[in-house]
C-alpha cells in the first residue's frame, strides 16, 4: 500500500486540527481519525449540487450559498449544471482550504475558484446565512459529518431550531436548503419538519456508478 504523505495542517477556529494528505495521486482531509473527505469518492458532494439544481424554482439566474468549499466537488458540480447568469457564494471558514485548492489541489480544482459567477467569501457560513434575507435560492450544507458539529462545536447552531429557522428567512420563497450526511439523523429530520421546511430525505452513494458507503442529502424547501 502507498503510504500517506502529510502535506500540510490547518487550525479549525473553534476546533481541531486539519491534515491535508496525499496518497499516490489521490488527496485526504482528515479531522483527527476521521477522512473528512478524499479526492477518490465525489459522488454524494456532486449529487449535493446537482440534485439541488434539479429542485431550483429559478432556473435563470440564481443565487445559491454553498457553506464550505472542501475539495470543490459541489461548486464544480453546480457550475457545470447552472447557466451564465447564476451566482455562487461560497462561505469558507478555513483560509488554508482555500490555499491548499490554489497549491496543491490546483489540477483537482481546475479553476473553478475563479469563475466569475463564483464569489467567495472568508467567513462561517451561519453569518453569512444571518440577516439574509429572502436572498437565497438555495442554501447548500457540507460543513459537517451530518447535522451536528464534528469540525467545530460551534455548527451545532446551524442546526438547531434556532439556525434552521434562520435559513428559511434567507431562502426566497419555494427555496431549498440541502444538507449533506454521512448518515440518517430521524431527530434531526423531525427538527427540519417542525422548522417548518416541506422535507425530502435521499440516500445517495459515496462513489461514482452507485458505487461507495450510504450518505443522506436532506432537501428542506421553504413555504
Amino acid at each position: 500500500m502507498i503510504p500517506r504523505e502529510l502535506l500540510a495542517t490547518a487550525q479549525i477556529p473553534g476546533g481541531e486540527e486539519l491534515r491535508l494528505f496525499r496518497r499516490g495521486g489521490d488527496f485526504i482531509i482528515a479531522l483527527g481519525g476521521n477522512e473528512l473527505m478524499s479526492s477518490r469518492l465525489s459522488g454524494s458532494e456532486e449529487a449535493l449540487a446537482t440534485m439541488t439544481c434539479d429542485r431550483l424554482h429559478n432556473t435563470d439566474a440564481p443565487h445559491l450559498l454553498l457553506g464550505g468549499y472542501g475539495m470543490g466537488f459541489t461548486l464544480r458540480a453546480a457550475l457545470a449544471r447552472l447557466g451564465p447568469k447564476a451566482r455562487i457564494t461560497i462561505a469558507e471558514l478555513v483560509p488554508e482550504i482555500i490555499d491548499w485548492a490554489r497549491g496543491p489541489m490546483a489540477a483537482l480544482t481546475a479553476g473553478c475558484l475563479d469563475d466569475p459567477r463564483v464569489d467567495l467569501v472568508m467567513r462561517d457560513v451561519a453569518r453569512a446565512i444571518a440577516g439574509a434575507n429572502r436572498r437565497y435560492d438555495a442554501i447548500l450544507l457540507d460543513v459537517d459529518n451530518g447535522p451536528d458539529g464534528l469540525t467545530r462545536a460551534d455548527n451545532d447552531q446551524i442546526y438547531s431550531m434556532h439556525g434552521l429557522t434562520a435559513a428559511k428567512a434567507a431562502l426566497k420563497p419555494g427555496g431549498v436548503l440541502a444538507i449533506w450526511s454521512a448518515g440518517p439523523d430521524e431527530k434531526f429530520a423531525r427538527r427540519l419538519k417542525h422548522a417548518g421546511f416541506d422535507v425530502e430525505e435521499t440516500m445517495v452513494r459515496a462513489g461514482r456508478g452507485g458505487k461507495g458507503a450510504r450518505h443522506i442529502i436532506w432537501f428542506a424547501r421553504a413555504p
